[in-house]
């Protein structure tokens, strides 16, 4: 059996801005198949525009076409295949954009960020099981990163998914899923970012300011954000931020230098670049680490110096996905939203529907918005 659903195509890459119009996303009816072994249909309430989805529209990060795109999201178990007995119709849950197959050495080491057939079907466009579940005038179309998400509904692996509790809104319950893990997990996780200790925000969009927030729960003492656009530097001052940085000002390492006393603890880049690491790395003090969770473009490289990594004991360190476990981590995340300690519902900033999709991606891309979340 098969179900018919709307859904926001990418049928091209790259595609040029304005989107507005030039419409690279097109709101179209799909054929969704019902779940197979281990799979569940979901039919999706909110989803997050990131610049991840956006590095596929303009090709920086090439993704086979046609494709459905959307990873940051959450919804309502509609009907679970065959093999899933620990979600019901009517659960709320929140999409992951790796799954984990929990047998793969990452994954038995505690890091189903780096799941190896994961990483596969998601390079492939299909889902876990190396299916793809929808069609489009006969033919399939890709699945992004297992998830697919601007859609009203998706069929996802159970592994892609992580149960929360009903009483959490659906659109904030979505920032779970990928800016939550990304940005908080790189500082709570990757960095390790203790009470006490200095950090650096490089990046303000959702996963950066994300970050921010984790660097104010986990007790930093002092935190400077970095970013290129005054509206961002002002609404990180309003999350916690004790000190900000225009990045791109001449004197922007001396000036976290000096506000710190010789460097932070920790800096987190998150604007994906690498512009944006080698700032990160220059105003890290000696002995301290840099970790980046920004996903550069393909072929850009940086100037490191291997002598400064060794008489400084310097740590350069990649995070995906936050070094997260998912299921153990987007509850713990969610009790800290509970508490008040993490009050990511201020990251979106605008909402929208599936039809202004187009829209919506040109305010991400000129920096209007920080999370453009889709109700749907």
């Amino acid at each position: 059996m098969t179900t018919s659903t709307r859904a926001a195509i990418l049928t091209a890459s790259p595609i040029q801005r304005p989107y507005a119009q030039t419409r690279p996303l097109a709101i179209e009816t799909v054929e969704l198949a019902e779940p197979g072994y281990g799979e569940v249909l979901v039919r999706v309430r909110a989803a997050g525009l990131c610049h991840s989805d956006l590095s596929v529209i303009d090709g920086v990060r090439p993704r086979p076409t046609p494709m459905v795109l959307g990873h940051e999201a959450a919804g309502i178990v509609e009907t679970v295949g065959e093999g899933v007995d620990d979600l019901t119709p009517g659960d709320h849950v929140v999409m992951v954009f790796v799954p984990s197959c929990g047998h793969c050495s990452p994954c038995a080491e505690g890091r189903p960020a780096l799941c190896e057939p994961g990483n596969a079907s998601n390079g492939q466009g299909t889902l876990l099981s190396g299916a793809r579940r929808l069609r489009w005038h006969g033919a399939p179309v890709h699945h992004h990163v297992g998830v697919s998400a601007f859609a009203e509904h998706a069929v996802l692996s159970r592994r892609s998914l992580v149960k929360v509790d009903a009483d959490i809104p659906l659109d904030i319950a979505a920032l779970f899923g990928c800016a939550v893990l990304t940005g908080v997990g790189a500082v709570i996780n990757t960095a390790g970012v203790k009470a006490g200790e200095t950090v650096a925000i490089i990046g303000l969009g959702g996963v950066g300011l994300a970050a921010l927030l984790g660097a104010v729960a986990a007790g930093a003492s002092r935190i400077v954000a970095l970013d290129l656009s005054a509206q961002k530097l002002a609404l990180a001052k309003e999350l916690g931020a004790t000190d900000t940085v225009d990045a791109g000002g001449a004197g922007a390492v001396d000036e976290v230098r000096t506000l710190t006393g010789g460097g932070v603890d920790h800096a987190v880049e998150l604007a994906g670049s690498a512009r944006a690491l080698e700032l990160a790395f220059a105003v890290t003090r000696r002995g301290g680490s840099t970790v980046t969770a920004g996903l550069a473009p393909p072929a850009a490289t940086m100037a490191l110096s291997p002598l400064r990594l060794v008489a400084e004991e310097r740590v350069l360190k990649g995070s995906y996905v936050g070094s997260c476990i998912p299921s153990r981590d987007i509850p713990r995340f969610v009790a800290l939203y509970r508490a008040g300690r993490l009050p990511v519902d201020r990251l979106m900033t605008s909402t929208g529907t599936l039809d202004d999709i187009n829209e919506g991606f040109d305010a991400l891309a000129e920096g209007r918005t920080v999370r453009h979340i889709l109700r749907l």
